[in-house]
């Protein structure tokens, strides 16, 4: 429970949440398939809701965080937020069309027909990484699905959750949107209660919780769960330009990015360029990075504790630990990007994802090394690969399975309207965003209809010399 939530705020938090959750599954009863110019209203006003509010959106977002920069906040949450409201207006008609499916000969004239219905009442749960677009952006898939929504946001932002449940009840009634703040308390009852589809973004052990409370009433989930994502640098591939991509994806955030680079592999002889290369674009990037703006803090003291227990631990196992800058950050919140090199999975920092800035760099001699020891762990959120190499390229997409992948470029594939995001495994189940998003929270229903002149009367009884001779037909 964050500071300044008391006990009888949690109660009424979660009175309030089960009757918002009755009324919003009444007036789906009463409306349950709202027509596409309601749809798109719905994702007009959303998106000028946060437009209007974006310049508190990035003040709330940088006082949770203890520092953010705006510019981050903006490129990183309302920009994909707003491109992903205009992706949905611009394809709601394509998506909610009917589409129509073969019939088999043997059922002809009748007709196929594929629709796609609201769920219902959907609830999604919001980690505190991104707290603007991992709200909006699966609220926008439910919304043009057609359902009605309800969110659980993150104790770890209170201020960013205070001020979405404000927003979205300047554009929403209770009974379509609305979003509840709050602690534990709040976010067990919200995943126990019985919604027709379930998003789920945040870690592994929490998401197991979320699945079990989902399973009393067979509500089916989306998780998505992140993971050790590993990037691979090809041989001849310049390092230069690797160091730059994945020190870039790596510093979004100070790391707390749930697809950031987990861990990098490079070819052996060129570790040490690798090594200077980060260096000489962190400090291009982040003068003085104590005192710098454009560079995050890490969430609160839990995580700074959590993190530093990652270098501490590696060191005491033989890890070298390289900061990529100078200067005393303790006083300020954030953590300095670190390199680590000669580590094991004894080390908790290879076995966790890691969440912050803090980047494991190992070697390969033969780059199938590197194929093997990502196959031999869990299967990530994302696999990053620097190479121009056709083969070796179609080889790693062939012989690797993750639930997405870039080529030359991290964090990016994400902001893709056009491609689901979503884990395998321990990564996740499910996908959302932009087609993928509206089919998972509708339900495709298959539709037969029979016409008025038809065959199948001479499949009924009584059985006779015509059926046989049917069924031999049917049965060559």
């Amino acid at each position: 429970m964050e500071p300044g939530f008391q006990p009888h705020q949690a109660e009424a938090q979660v009175a309030r949440l089960q009757a918002v959750f009755s009324r919003q599954r009444a007036a789906w009863a009463a409306a349950p398939y709202p027509g596409r110019e309601e749809r798109r209203q719905a994702l007009v006003s959303l998106r000028e809701a946060l437009l209007r509010h974006a310049d508190e959106f990035c003040a709330a977002i940088s006082a949770d965080f203890g520092h953010r920069s705006a510019h981050e906040t903006r490129v990183l949450e309302l920009f994909p937020c707003i491109e992903g409201i205009r992706h949905a207006e611009k394809s709601l008609k394509k998506w909610m069309k009917s589409e129509r499916r073969p019939v088999s000969k043997w059922f002809m004239p009748a007709s196929n027909t594929l629709i796609a219905q609201p769920l219902g009442v959907v609830g999604i749960i919001v980690p505190w990484n991104y707290p603007l677009y991992l709200a909006i952006g699966p609220l926008t898939s439910a919304l043009a699905a057609g359902n009605r929504v309800m969110l659980k946001m993150s104790e770890f932002t209170p201020r960013t959750g205070e001020l979405l449940a404000r927003v979205l009840s300047e554009c929403f009634h209770e009974d379509q949107v609305v979003a509840f703040n709050g602690g534990v308390e709040v976010a067990q009852v919200f995943s126990s209660q019985p919604f027709d589809h379930i998003l789920f973004t945040g870690s592994t052990s929490v998401g197991k919780h979320v699945m079990r409370a989902a399973s009393e009433h067979l509500t089916p989930v989306t998780l998505e769960l992140g993971g050790k994502s590993p990037t691979l640098v090809g041989p001849e591939f310049s390092v230069k330009t690797a160091a730059e991509r994945i020190l870039h994806g790596k510093c979004l955030n100070a790391g707390q990015t749930c697809v950031a680079p987990d861990y990098v592999f490079v070819p052996e002889a060129r570790l040490a360029e690798f090594v200077e290369a980060a260096k000489v674009a962190v400090n291009g990037w982040y003068p003085n990075l104590p005192a710098n703006p454009d560079y995050s803090a890490v969430i609160n003291e839990r995580h700074r504790h959590r993190l530093e227990g990652y270098l501490t631990d590696a060191k005491a196992q033989g890890a070298t630990i390289i900061p990529l800058v100078e200067g005393d950050c303790s006083h300020t919140g954030k953590m300095a990007p670190t390199i680590v090199t000669g580590v094991s999975d004894a080390m908790k920092i290879m076995q966790d994802e890691i969440f912050g800035p803090l980047l494991p760099v190992m070697t390969y001699r033969n780059f199938d090394e590197a194929i093997a020891y990502v196959n031999a762990h869990p299967r990530p959120l994302a696999l990053y690969l620097f190479d121009y190499d056709r083969e070796r390229i179609s080889y790693v997409l062939s012989h690797t399975i993750s639930g997405g992948v870039a080529l030359n470029e991290t964090v990016v594939h994400v902001a893709q309207d056009d491609l689901p995001f979503g884990g395998v495994g321990p990564s996740g189940m499910g996908a959302y965003h932009g087609k993928e998003g509206f089919d998972t929270f509708s339900k495709k229903k298959g539709v037969f209809a029979q016409s008025r002149v038809n065959g199948l009367s001479l499949l009924r009884p009584p059985y006779g010399k015509t059926i046989e001779t049917m069924i031999k037909f049917m049965l060559r």
